[in-house]
């Protein structure tokens, strides 16, 4: 039985919790890069390229997060790695450079428009695969 099965990994309590709300997020940033790009990708082209590929990160991460397996765990890493990265570049950059973000991206201002709840939940993620990993047995 794989270490994630074995403590409930995400199939129980917060590893359940963790991949529905990236799995939220997924359909709304896969909804809303693909309003955008098709209706208004001409107003604010890096605007709406950024949540595409936040929407891209979403999924990969709940995919990540939802499969077991070290290699879906790497996937993981790496994926919420790169999210915690683009929530805080682009974050700072909108503040810095509000022209270039003519329109909000789900990471602008460190998702302000969605409650923060992108700039927390690459943290929470980080936290729980780091948590997972000190709770697997030694092979």
């Amino acid at each position: 039985m794989s270490a994630a099965r074995a403590g409930g990994g995400t199939t129980t309590g917060l590893g359940r919790v963790l991949v529905a709300v990236y799995g939220v997020f997924a359909v709304a940033a896969t909804s809303r890069a693909a309003v955008q790009i098709a209706t208004r990708f001409h107003e604010a082209p890096l605007a709406y390229a950024l949540s595409a590929l936040a929407a891209v990160v979403y999924v990969v991460a709940t995919l990540g997060l939802a499969r077991t397996g070290p290699r879906w765990r790497a996937v993981a890493w790496v994926a919420v790695t790169v999210e915690l990265v683009g929530v805080l570049t682009v974050g700072t950059l909108s503040l810095a450079d509000p022209q270039a973000f003519p329109d909000a991206t789900v990471w602008s201002v460190y998702g302000r428009g969605y409650v923060f709840v992108p700039l927390v939940l690459p943290v929470l993620g980080l936290l729980y695969l780091r948590s997972e990993r000190r709770a697997r047995p030694a092979a």
